[in-house]
C-alpha cells in the first residue's frame, strides 16, 4: 500500500512484537523510515474534499471501516479508545489474521488494524492529559494515519475523568494535549468538538485550537446537551469554516440531512465545510458512502459478516453491529434469528454463510497450526539453556478445587514452611493465538505445563501444579487427602488424581525435564466494546 508496507519480522510464537521504541524516539521527519518494525512514511492525510466514517463506540471496528472503504470512504475513524486502557496494551503482530493487535493484559483486543487501512485510518483516543495522550500516540503511529482527540462525546463514559465533551470548558488543557501532540507525533493530528451555547465563544475556541498546528478539526454542530432530534446547526459549522484556514469536516447531518449519497455533497454545501463525517447515516447502511446509490441491505449485511468472520472480530460486536442496520427489521425471521444468535457461526448461518464460516474456519486453523509447527531455526528462537524444566501436561480447572483454595496457595503455604524462597513465576504470550505460558521457579528449578492457557492467572495456577505433583504434595483439590506433606505418594506425571479437566502428558509415563526455552516478555494494552 504505497510506502506504508509491513515488513516480513522474524516473530516466534513466543515473543511479543511492540513499539516499546517507539517511546525513546524523536519524532519523525518527513520521509521513509522505520520504527517499531515497520516502514512507515509521513506523507500528511489530506482533509479536504473527503467522505469519512465518523468515531463510534462500538461500531467504528475494523469490520465497519473496512466496508465503509469498501463502498466509498476516504477516511475512517476507529471508536473512541481511551488512554489509560491503551496504555495497558501490547503490541502484536498477528500473522494469522494479517493484522496488528493492541491486546489488553485481560487477553482483549482493543483495537485491531491491518494494512489495508493503514493509510487511511484515523485513531480517535478519549484523553484528558497530554502526556498520556502523546504516550498512546506513539504507541500506534506506526499504524495509522492520523492521530485525533474527542472533545465531543456527551456521554458518561467520556466526560468522566475530563475527557469527550467535558475538555471544551477547558481550553488551556486543550490547547496543551493538542500542542503536545503535534510536537510530539509523526501523524496528523486533529480533534472532534461540538458547539459552544454562543458562536462567539465557539469562534474563540476554533482559532485557538487552530493556532496549536492541528490539521483539521471536526464539527458536531449541536451542543453538548444536544441529542440527534435536536437540529444541527449548518450556519454554526459555516462560520467555523469561514474564520479558520484548516480544513473543517462537518458532522451531525445524519438526523436531517443525510439519507442518500446525493445528501453528502448538499450538507457539505450548507455548512461550507472541506468535507463530511457521517455517523449513523453510515452505520444503519455504509453503502451511503457509494457514488451509485444505497446496496440492499442484504448484501451490505453479508459483506460485514464476511470482514467480521475473516478478522475474527467477536461476535457481540458483530451482533451489536448488525441490529443497528436492521433497526426496524429486528421483528423480522432473520432479526429474531440475529437476537437469537449466540457465537459467529449461528450469526452465520442466520445470512445463509455457514459454509462461508466453516471455511475461513478451516483456512485460518490451518494458518496458525502452520505457524505453530515452524522450526526454531524458521522461527529465529534463541537457543536452548542448560537449566532443566520439569514438565508435564496439566491445566487447572476451578471446578475441582474448593472455594479460596488454589495450587499457587498451596505451593506458597509450602514454600513457607520449608523456610524456601517464595515461588517466582515468569509467564509469556505467544501472538499466534494469545495463549500463555508460566514457569514457576522454586529452590532454583522450573516448573512449566506443556498446555498453554487463555490466561496469565490460569498459566500460573498450572505451573504451580507441575510443581506440586513432582515433589508428591498436595494441590488443594476437591476430596482431597490431606496426609503429612513428605509422607504423600510420589506421583508420576501421567497419574493425574482425578477431577475434571485432567490432561495427558506430552510424553506418557515419563517426566519430561527438557532444558528450558529462553521465552522473551516484554510486559507493559474501548472503550472498545
Amino acid at each position: 500500500m504505497g510506502a506504508h508496507l509491513i515488513l516480513p519480522l522474524p516473530i516466534t510464537p513466543h515473543v511479543l512484537v511492540t513499539s516499546d521504541i517507539a517511546f525513546r524516539l524523536s519524532p519523525c521527519s518527513q520521509h521513509i523510515h522505520s520504527r517499531g518494525g515497520m516502514i512507515v512514511n509521513n506523507l500528511s492525510l489530506c482533509y479536504q474534499n473527503k467522505l469519512i466514517l465518523a468515531p463510534m463506540v462500538r461500531v467504528g471496528t475494523l469490520p465497519m471501516r473496512l466496508l465503509a472503504l469498501d463502498y466509498g470512504a476516504d477516511i475512517v475513524y476507529c471508536e473512541e479508545l481511551i488512554d489509560l486502557k491503551m496504555l495497558q496494551c501490547k503490541r502484536v503482530v498477528n500473522e494469522v489474521l494479517s493484522t496488528v493487535d493492541f491486546v489488553a493484559p485481560d487477553d482483549r483486543v482493543v483495537f485491531r488494524t491491518c494494512e489495508k487501512e493503514q493509510n487511511r485510518v484515523v485513531f480517535q483516543m478519549g484523553t484528558s492529559d497530554a502526556e498520556r495522550a502523546l504516550a498512546v500516540a506513539r504507541l500506534v503511529e506506526n499504524d495509522v494515519a492520523g492521530i485525533d482527540i474527542n472533545m465531543g462525546c456527551p456521554k458518561e463514559y467520556s466526560t468522566k475523568g475530563g475527557m469527550g465533551a467535558a475538555l471544551l470548558s477547558d481550553p488551556d488543557k486543550i490547547e496543551k494535549i493538542l500542542s503536545t501532540l503535534v510536537r510530539g507525533t509523526c501523524r496528523p493530528v486533529t480533534c472532534k468538538i461540538r458547539i459552544l451555547p454562543s458562536l462567539e465563544d465557539t469562534l474563540s475556541l476554533v482559532k485557538r485550537i487552530e493556532r496549536t498546528g492541528i490539521a483539521a478539526i471536526a464539527v458536531h454542530g449541536r451542543k453538548r446537551e444536544e441529542r440527534p432530534q435536536h437540529p444541527v446547526s449548518c450556519e454554526i459549522i459555516k462560520a467555523i469554516a469561514e474564520t479558520l484556514s484548516i480544513p473543517v469536516i462537518a458532522n451531525g447531518g445524519s438526523h436531517d440531512h443525510i439519507q442518500q449519497h446525493l445528501d453528502i455533497e448538499n450538507f457539505r454545501q450548507a455548512t461550507a465545510a472541506s468535507s463530511v463525517m457521517v455517523a449513523r447515516a453510515a452505520m444503519w447502511n455504509p453503502s451511503i458512502f457509494l457514488k451509485g446509490g444505497l446496496r440492499p441491505l442484504e448484501e451490505v449485511m453479508q459483506k460485514y459478516i464476511r470482514y467480521a468472520v475473516q478478522y475474527d472480530n467477536h461476535y457481540t460486536n458483530t451482533k451489536y453491529c448488525l441490529c443497528q442496520m436492521l433497526r426496524e427489521q429486528l421483528e423480522s425471521p432473520q432479526g429474531r434469528l440475529l437476537h437469537a444468535a449466540q457465537s459467529s457461526q449461528e450469526i452465520c448461518e442466520a445470512f445463509g454463510l455457514g459454509t462461508f464460516y466453516e471455511e475461513t474456519t478451516r483456512e485460518l486453523d490451518a494458518r496458525r497450526a502452520e505457524l505453530l509447527a515452524r522450526t526454531p531455526e524458521e522461527l529465529g528462537e534463541p537457543a536452548e539453556d542448560s537449566s532443566g524444566v520439569i514438565k508435564m501436561a496439566v491445566k487447572f480447572d476451578r471446578r475441582a478445587y474448593p472455594p479460596q483454595i488454589t495450587p499457587k496457595m498451596c505451593l506458597l503455604e509450602w514454600c513457607r514452611r520449608e523456610k524456601l524462597t517464595q515461588p517466582v513465576y515468569e509467564t509469556v504470550q505467544r501472538p499466534l493465538d494469545r495463549l500463555f505460558c508460566s514457569t514457576v521457579t522454586v529452590a532454583e528449578q522450573k516448573y512449566q505445563s506443556t498446555l498453554w492457557d487463555k490466561s496469565k492467572k490460569l498459566a500460573e495456577q498450572s505451573a504451580a501444579i507441575v510443581c506440586l505433583r513432582s515433589q508428591g504434595l498436595p494441590e488443594g483439590r476437591l476430596g482431597e487427602e490431606s496426609p503429612s506433606l513428605h509422607k504423600r505418594k510420589r506421583e508420576t506425571p501421567d497419574q493425574d488424581p482425578g477431577g475434571p479437566g485432567s490432561q495427558q502428558p506430552a510424553f506418557p509415563g515419563e517426566l519430561c525435564k527438557k532444558p528450558f526455552m529462553a521465552l522473551e516478555s516484554e510486559m507493559s494494552p474501548l472503550e472498545g466494546r
